[in-house]
Formats: C-alpha cells, sequence, structure tokens
C-alpha cells in the first residue's frame, strides 16, 4: 500500500468509527505504530484528523460535536489530574451539580463516596458512578441526547428553575478570552445556562486543548466562572485576562 493510499485509509478508519487508537489502526493496516504516529501527525497538520491520547478521532469544527466515546479516550490523565484537585472544594453537607461530560465523570469518580454531598447531574452515567455506596444522587430528568448522553430539553429545564446547588462542576467544549465558554449544541447550552445561573461557586474543569477554542453557542462568559482548573499551564498574558475577570485559576495540575 502506497504511504497516499495508506493516510486515506487511516481517515476513513478514524470517521467511521469516531475515533480509532495507534494500536488498533496498526492492526488492521499491518504496519508499526510508529509508521502510523508519523502519518497522524501528518495528517493533524493537514487538518484531515484530531489527535487524541493514544490515537485519532475525526476533525471538528465550530458547529461540529463530538460523541460522548471520542471525548472519553482523550486527554485522560489530565481530566483525572484536574479531578483530584477540583475535589478539594467540597464540603460536607453542599449540594453538588455534576454537568454532564468526560472530565467531569472523572471528577464524579473521584468524588468520597460517603454520604457527605447531595449530588444532582444531568448525565445517567455520571448518577451512576455518584451512586456507589452511601451517596444520593437525583437526575434532573430530561430527553436523552445520545450524541453527549447528557439530559436536556423542557423537563430538565424545568428541573433546574426549581433548584439551588452549593457548587458546580462545569465543563466546556471550549474556552477564548472574548467568547467565553461555548459549546455546539443550543439546548445544552441552555441546560449549561441555568447551571451557572442556579450554582453559588462555579467551577470550571477543562483541559488545555479547550484553551483558544470557540464553539457555535456561548452560555457562559468568564465573569460566571469563579474557579478554572486545568492541566497546562497559562502563558502570563491568558492569565492575566482571565483573572481580570475575577476568575482564580489552578493550572498546571498533574496526578
Amino acid at each position: 500500500m502506497l504511504p497516499a493510499e495508506r493516510k486515506r485509509r487511516i481517515v476513513e478508519l478514524v470517521s467511521e468509527s469516531d475515533g480509532r487508537s495507534v494500536e488498533g489502526l496498526s492492526e488492521d493496516l499491518g504496519y508499526s505504530k510508529a509508521t502510523i504516529r508519523r502519518d497522524l501527525r501528518e495528517l493533524e497538520d493537514r487538518g484531515l484528523v484530531e489527535r487524541s491520547h493514544g490515537g485519532a478521532v475525526p476533525v471538528t469544527s465550530v458547529g461540529q460535536e463530538q460523541t460522548y466515546g471520542q471525548k472519553e479516550v482523550q486527554n485522560l490523565d489530565a481530566k483525572r489530574a484536574i479531578a483530584k484537585r477540583a475535589i478539594e472544594e467540597l464540603a460536607e453537607g453542599q449540594v453538588v451539580f455534576f454537568d454532564a461530560g468526560t472530565t467531569t465523570m472523572e471528577v464524579a469518580r473521584t468524588v468520597p463516596k460517603d454520604g457527605t454531598i447531595l449530588a444532582v447531574t444531568n448525565s445517567p452515567r455520571l448518577a451512576i458512578e455518584l451512586n456507589d455506596e452511601d451517596n444520593e444522587v437525583k437526575l434532573t430528568g430530561g430527553t436523552l441526547r445520545r450524541r453527549t448522553r447528557a439530559l436536556v430539553g423542557p423537563t430538565a429545564e424545568s428541573f433546574m428553575q426549581r433548584t439551588n446547588f452549593d457548587v458546580l462542576f462545569l465543563g466546556t467544549n471550549a474556552l477564548d478570552v472574548e467568547s467565553g465558554l461555548t459549546t455546539p449544541n443550543e439546548d445544552e447550552a441552555r441546560m449549561k445556562e441555568l447551571m451557572v445561573e442556579k450554582a453559588a461557586k462555579v467551577v470550571l474543569v477543562a483541559d488545555f486543548s479547550k484553551l483558544g477554542r470557540r464553539s457555535f453557542v456561548q452560555f457562559a462568559t468568564l465573569e460566571d466562572v469563579d474557579l478554572f482548573i486545568t492541566d497546562g499551564e497559562l502563558d502570563p498574558e491568558t492569565r492575566e485576562e482571565i483573572e481580570s475577570a475575577g476568575v482564580e485559576v489552578v493550572d498546571g495540575v498533574s496526578q
């Protein structure tokens, strides 16, 4: 197989499966992992795929949205490090909302399961994780979006309008100093907007790949965020711009 043909086939496999691992591509195509990694670097430079931890996913744009499964395998170490720091914000007796998402899933997995908090979420997957042992968990109800496995719609929004939370662990698809926090879907944007409105403290948990990006719909500004936890180290100018909006920044976290 010629290199150009191999690279075309890689793009096809990554697109058809909503993401593939280096190991899987190596086995399917009969080439070494080193060759596949080199191909993925070139394909990413050409804007044909996006590399993830251990593989690649289809390229996204402002209006496109990755599936939960795609995001679940990306930057996993970073998300776990963020989660480890995030739970330091919890105190006994709090009502804590967990936004649907893969970084917030890692926060949910790290939360003590001793019943010291009341957990609320719009994600059935997170609810199952949080409901382990002694924790009490409430779901918003609503319509399940297959792509992100988040509950949205009028029923979920009605629940949000009747409730209040001490802490919100919030995820985002993109974070930009000028555009704020954005996401591809209007229904999810509305839910996130209500989460922010109803929380006394907003803790944004987002890996460094989200920074400097914009998506379709804004659901919050930087001024709405109290604490931003990320794995990468912000450059001085970006840090100053974010902190000037009243946000406490905790960057460079590691496991």
